[in-house]
């Protein structure tokens, strides 16, 4: 243990691994035990011979890589199954393709050798799986099923089993798909439909795979697929086409492409009720008629009416883009409220009715080809009337739709190519209660790591300030005539936290006199202009539709993070944001709640606490932070965290939090520290001490294990945060 530090067993920071369960990334700042843990896919080694292979041998190889067997069997499959059956079907032809009986010939079925090549085209490693003839002989199982379930059916033929819906695993009443992407990921899906599945197969193997042109010649032709020279010549194309600025092999790693970290969402439930009321009517066999004869759920056309929405007038008339509500561009001036209510409609495209219309079907009645992500408790139903009209115009390579109906903003985003008629992604975010601060940007575009905001009327200038350089200078951030931003990098889509860019807005709705975005020059916005009543707001991306704003002081007056101090503690608070990330966050105030002279005078401490606020309410999120004395903006150490916890906020500012801590001279001190005023702080279990006040350091052992709590001038119990 280095001098000066707190005790990672029980004090590490947070930024070590990413809080979102599908993502298995691990920071710079990871333990290299933690990095070695995460980072590498482990090989099961020699199987056995080639000549027999064990059942228990094949399926120790597929429970081992069962998420990168299914990836592939996903992108094999074809996209005119609907992602939910995709979804479905690649589980079920992974669990479908242990050998039958005790063995099974290797030698007969696998024409892939047992070693992969060492190193791929562009310097990428293979993992120890391609390696394994267990894997090697699953893989080809799973290839030859996802092919034979893009073979169309015959008329007199006998369906294969692979072509047939699969009986398991079965989802009654939901529908499940993968996380959504960015623009880039959907104009991949709409280039991966358009190609032969053995070319989508060359493309997977390629990418994911790291085969060889000649292991994926002979691959293909082990699972019985025709044409192998076009399918290969078919699938270098497609790799060879960058997307925007993205390279489309590295895509295939994205969560857009892994049907092992899903979202779930309902079937329609009008026709579910409609279904019901016909059965109760009918009985069981017309139950039955009427499942296999209802209509599909696969959305609706451009020209298409559905008949469950259509015969209501009002559900139709909020379906009309020509009703939409449009803003007049100063209404924001002299309304009584400033939020998103007072936005006008901007963007090239806002007149583009066939546009609009696509966007508003697809909110309405979502099919297959809709990917739909909404953030915690935001519910992603049809439009409650016609909906306020934001913005419409191109951004990156989609043409993107803001809808705003008083609870949520709504982003609908197509891609350019293919005019309107492939995948579409659809967002859901609860803005509901939103005042100036909360309502300055909202996330119009990501795309290769970067992500564009559209600014409010009533912002007057935009820069990018860096939080882990607070001593830097802000940089000039660039809009255009509707208050789109050039892009910046996105900390929410970083897999290390060696820089956090933020968005600096100027907020000038105090003044109602300033010029909006739309008289900005085209030189962009300056931030650093002296506007008389104008304020420097932070907003970082977490992710979602809208920014979190970050601010800092006590709960009961927090403010924007604009002195140096403020600056500096948020330099070594901001790398443990990712634990608040994708969580439906409104704002995250850092509050410095007290500081501590350390023992043998080893310099003196701060504590902070850290809330984040949610749009719906609930769900907030504290840390308590230990920022030891140091030169550089390395992160603190959370002592304790906490959910629903009305700590550090404006009902309960109260937080009390202790940590294990070594001195330059090697001695061991439990130190804690609470906010407001107690009569005394005491621990007790394998450390027995009390002080008086709200602080307290005493002498300990390097595995101390204790209980924290204080005592209010009344005699109340105050426990410590957890």
């Amino acid at each position: 243990m280095p001098p000066d530090s707190v005790d990672t067993a029980s004090t590490a920071p947070s930024t070590a691994v990413s809080a979102d369960p599908a993502d298995t990334s691990v920071s710079d700042a990871a333990p290299p035990a933690a990095r070695g843990a995460l980072g590498a896919l482990g090989s099961l080694g020699s199987l056995g011979s080639l000549g027999s292979l064990g059942v228990e041998q094949a399926e120790a190889a597929l429970v081992e890589h069962y998420t990168r067997l299914v990836r592939l069997a996903y992108l094999v499959l074809p996209p005119s199954l609907g992602r939910n059956r995709r979804v479905l079907t690649a589980h079920a032809l992974v669990q479908r393709s242990l050998p039958h009986g005790r063995t099974a010939a290797v030698a007969k079925r696998s024409a892939i050798p047992g070693q992969s090549r060492a190193e791929g085209a562009e310097g990428r490693t293979t993992t120890g799986a391609g390696r394994s003839p267990g894997y090697a002989y699953v893989r080809e199982r799973v290839l030859r099923q996802a092919l034979d379930a893009g073979r169309p059916l015959r008329r007199l033929a006998r369906p294969r089993r692979a072509q047939l819906p699969p009986l398991l695993p079965h989802v009654w009443g939901l529908r499940l798909f993968p996380r959504s992407g960015g623009a880039d990921e959907l104009a991949l899906d709409q280039r991966l439909s358009g190609l032969s599945g053995p070319a989508r197969a060359a493309f997977a193997l390629r990418g994911l795979e790291l085969l060889t042109d000649e292991e994926v010649r002979r691959l293909l032709q082990a699972a019985g697929a025709e044409d192998t020279e076009t399918a290969l010549a078919e699938a270098a194309d497609a790799a060879d086409q960058r997307i925007g600025t993205a390279d489309p092999v590295e895509l295939l790693r994205s969560p857009e492409f892994d049907p092992c970290s899903l979202q779930a969402r309902p079937t329609d439930l009008m026709r579910r009720r409609q279904y019901g009321r016909a059965a109760l009517a009918t009985g069981a066999a017309l139950l039955v008629c009427g499942t296999l004869l209802g209509p599909a759920g696969g959305g609706w056309g451009a020209d298409d009416a559905d008949p469950a929405y259509g015969r209501n007038a009002a559900v139709a008339s909020a379906l009309d883009p020509a009703r939409v509500r449009r803003i007049a561009p100063a209404a924001w001036r002299t309304s009584a409220r400033t939020d998103f209510t007072v936005w006008p409609a901007r963007g090239p495209l806002a007149e583009d009715r066939a546009l609009l219309g696509r966007a508003l079907r697809a909110w309405a009645a979502p099919g297959d080809s809709v990917q739909i992500s909404a953030t915690p408790a935001t519910p992603s139903g049809p439009p409650m009337g016609s909906p306020q009209l934001l913005y419409a115009g191109k951004v990156d390579a989609a043409r993107v739709v803001l809808f705003h109906d008083g609870l949520r903003v709504v982003r609908y985003a197509e891609p350019t190519a293919g005019g309107g008629d492939g995948v579409a992604a659809l967002d859901f975010a609860r803005v509901d209660g939103a005042n100036a601060a909360a309502a300055g940007a909202l996330v119009v575009g990501r795309s290769d790591g970067n992500v564009r905001y559209l600014t409010a009327p009533w912002v007057r200038g935009t820069s990018v300030r860096d939080l882990l350089d607070p001593a830097g200078p802000a940089r000039p951030l660039r809009r255009d005539a509707d208050g789109v931003t050039d892009p910046l990098a996105s900390p929410a889509m970083a897999r290390d936290c060696r820089s956090w860019d933020t968005l600096s807005v100027r907020d000038g709705s105090a003044t109602p006199g300033g010029a909006g975005p739309s008289g900005a020059s085209p030189g962009g916005d300056r931030a650093d202009t002296a506007d008389a009543g104008a304020t420097d707001r932070l907003l970082t991306d977490l992710g979602e539709l809208t920014p979190a704003r970050l601010t800092s002081g006590p709960p009961s007056a927090p403010g924007d993070v604009s002195a140096p101090a403020d600056r500096a503690a948020w330099a070594r608070t901001v790398c443990l944001l990712p634990a608040m990330r994708s969580h439906g966050v409104r704002s995250v105030n850092s509050w410095p709640y007290a500081r501590q002279p350390l023992p043998e005078s080893n310099g003196t401490a701060t504590w902070l606490c850290t809330r984040a606020e949610t749009w719906r309410g609930p769900g907030s999120r504290v840390l308590a932070q230990f920022q030891a004395p140091s030169e550089t903006t390395a992160p603190g150490a959370v002592a304790a965290r906490a959910e629903h916890s009305p700590a550090c906020g404006a009902r309960d500012s109260q937080v009390l939090a202790g940590v294990l801590w070594k001195s330059r001279g090697g001695t061991w001190y439990v130190l804690a520290a609470a906010s407001g005023t107690l009569n005394s702080v005491e621990v007790s279990g394998g450390v027995r001490g009390r002080a008086p006040g709200n602080l307290l350091a005493v002498r300990a052992e390097e595995d101390a294990r204790a209980a924290l709590y204080g005592r209010t001038p009344d005699g109340t119990r105050v426990d410590a945060l957890r």
